[in-house]
C-alpha cells in the first residue's frame, strides 16, 4: 500500500492528475494500491473520509474566563437605609 500523503503530493504536483476526472484518478489509485480511504474520498469528492486515516481527533477546547481580583470592600451595616444627618440645634430667638 502506497503512503496516502505521497499520493496526494504526487496528485498535487502533476497538473494532469490535478485536473483529472474521477475515473482517471480512480484507475491511478488502483494501480498505486492506494488506501481504501483515499480511494473512497476521490470517488465521493469528500475529503473528510481521510480523517480517520490521518488520525484526526476533534479538538475540544475548554473555555475559561479570567478577570482581575477585587480588593475586599468593607461591609456596610445596612446598605438599603439612607444615613440620617445629625440633629442641628435651631438658633434661639431673643
Amino acid at each position: 500500500m502506497t503512503d496516502t500523503i505521497d499520493l496526494l503530493e504526487a496528485i498535487g504536483q502533476d497538473a494532469s492528475l490535478r485536473h483529472a476526472s474521477t475515473e482517471d484518478l480512480g484507475k491511478m489509485l488502483a494501480q498505486a494500491q492506494a488506501s481504501d480511504a483515499l480511494t473512497a474520498a476521490v470517488a465521493s469528492g469528500d475529503s473528510s473520509l481521510l480523517s480517520e486515516e490521518f488520525g484526526f481527533m476533534a479538538n475540544k477546547t475548554v473555555e475559561t474566563i479570567l478577570s482581575p481580583a477585587r480588593e475586599d470592600e468593607p461591609e456596610e451595616d445596612d446598605p438599603l437605609e439612607a444615613p440620617v444627618p445629625d440633629a442641628v440645634p435651631l438658633p434661639s430667638k431673643k
